[in-house]
């Protein structure tokens, strides 16, 4: 096995995680209004290309931490 990290370590980044995903969904309800004004403007197409990459970042910046964390085994 490994050198197992100490549960302050665990802790910290498990909280760091939460913090992480909270401030994605806080910068999805601030853009609510510019992504909703890109989409009146462009049609469905427009809006097909924002939930892609709105979803997409909220996906790279969530998996990829935790996945990170995950091989270091601090979560």
């Amino acid at each position: 096995m490994g050198i197992q990290p100490p549960n302050i370590v665990r802790l910290i980044v498990k909280a760091g995680l939460a913090t992480l995903v909270a401030n994605e969904v806080r910068g999805l309800v601030l853009a609510g209004p510019v992504l909703y004004g890109m989409y009146e403007a462009g049609g469905s197409a427009m809006a097909a290309w924002l939930a892609f990459c709105s979803l997409a970042g909220i996906a790279i910046s969530v998996i990829g931490p935790l996945f990170v964390a995950r091989k270091f085994k601090l979560v």
